[in-house]
């Protein structure tokens, strides 16, 4: 459970921080409704790094805290340091969400099997969350 964790918590980090890069690079006509939107969302995904840290330490678990060690174990790629549009954001955006609602998918039906209440009631949050996401988001790359 602690690994399967860290993965979540490490992909978590990197998705905010290509959030925040998105939002300070974006670009374009839809620049101010867009430029919002993405700090709302790495505003969101800021909290549940925080709170899937303290929950890690709750649980006796020991979280990553180092760049270095999110950056070595997580699958989600970091954004490039260069202008985006904001159908280049969220197309990024969309295929991260996506894999993040399977993550954390995952990571409930371990914890389910594991009898880990805490991390499980957590992860319903998240699968509300980026599933909602998804669908908004989905509208805007039609």
């Amino acid at each position: 459970m602690e690994k399967k964790l860290n993965h979540l918590l490490a992909d978590l980090v990197v998705e905010y921080h290509k959030l925040q890069s998105f939002h300070w690079y974006l670009k374009g006509y839809h620049f101010f409704d867009d430029h919002a939107k993405l700090e709302e969302y790495y505003d969101a995904i800021a909290e549940a790094v925080d709170t899937v840290a303290e929950d890690m330490l709750m649980l006796g678990f020991k979280p990553e805290s180092t760049m270095k060690g999110f950056l070595s174990i997580s699958s989600i790629e970091e954004a490039k340091n260069q202008e985006v549009t904001s159908v280049e954001a969220y197309e990024a955006v969309l295929a991260d969400f996506k894999y993040l609602l399977d993550e954390v998918k995952g990571v409930k039906a371990a914890a389910d099997e594991s009898g880990d209440y805490l991390t499980s009631t957590k992860m319903d949050d998240y699968i509300e969350f980026f599933s909602k996401a998804i669908w908004m988001v989905g509208q805007e790359v039609r």
